[in-house]
């Protein structure tokens, strides 16, 4: 995948999540376990978010491509991020399929 691809991806997530009554609280979090996506508040819950994003199904979706290595990361990146308070999240993933000029967006929540 293109780092542009990614980067397009990311703000489509954004847009999507924003649309969904999400607040973006952060971007690109990076911790010393690798890089939080996408951190948003939805009431008093916070969401930890993977965005994953392909312009084909030759090699998978995009939530295929989340291995148990890379759950692993993301579970000890929003460890790291909550330091230990008592705060109600969900980790989730964005994955979305870009086929020519449009987006196919598929949320999936709470996947730890």
């Amino acid at each position: 995948m293109s780092h542009s691809l990614g980067k397009e991806g990311e703000e489509v997530g954004a847009k999507y999540l924003l649309s969904k009554g999400f607040k973006i609280l952060k971007r690109n979090f990076r911790t010393p376990f690798g890089e939080i996506d996408i951190i948003a508040k939805k009431g008093k819950k916070l969401y930890f978010i993977e965005v994953k994003t392909r312009s084909s199904k030759e090699f998978g979706s995009g939530v295929e491509a989340v291995s148990k290595r890379k759950l692993d990361h993301i579970i000890n990146s929003v460890n790291f991020y909550i330091n230990g308070k008592n705060v109600d999240y969900e980790i989730g993933i964005l994955d979305i399929l870009k086929l020519e000029n449009k987006f196919e967006i598929n949320y999936f929540r709470d996947i730890f």
